[in-house]
């Protein structure tokens, strides 16, 4: 079964909430995208800095979890930081991109960019996932 079929096979319930959708994923790369709806933005109707990050975290932990080591149970985030660095309009399609950092037994760390349409960063996080 490719990464992408793997991921679409097991629904996430809060990114289906979101309106996550993941469109690509290998072992080196994730790709999910996210339309801005009204019920994910804070005033001025732009996106959510907490809904970026559930976006990140969410393509984040998919990454990770394709490439868990043999034996391993699953995996939690344990540390995230995000760079604010556009706004999000209310309507855009954002695309979430994870990549690796660090792949260790122990953990691993992706950076995920999160941009606009117009291919403006609107978001950089980094988190690190322990492997359980």
């Amino acid at each position: 079964m490719s990464a992408l079929a793997l991921l679409k096979s097991r629904p996430l319930p809060f990114a289906t909430l979101m309106g996550v959708e993941f469109v690509a994923a290998d072992k080196d790369e994730v790709v999910a995208v996210l339309t801005v709806r009204p019920d994910l933005c804070t005033a001025g109707s732009i996106v959510h800095g907490g809904a970026l990050m559930a976006f990140a975290d969410t393509v984040g932990a998919a990454a990770t979890f394709i490439n868990l080591p043999e034996g391993a149970k699953g995996t939690t985030t344990i540390e995230s930081k995000t760079n604010f660095l556009a706004a999000g309009p209310v309507g855009q399609v954002l695309t979430a991109t994870a990549t690796p950092v660090h792949r260790g037994a122990r953990t691993q760390v992706w950076q995920t960019r999160i941009t606009r349409e117009d291919g403006k960063p609107v978001a950089l996080v980094t988190q690190t996932q322990m492997v359980l």
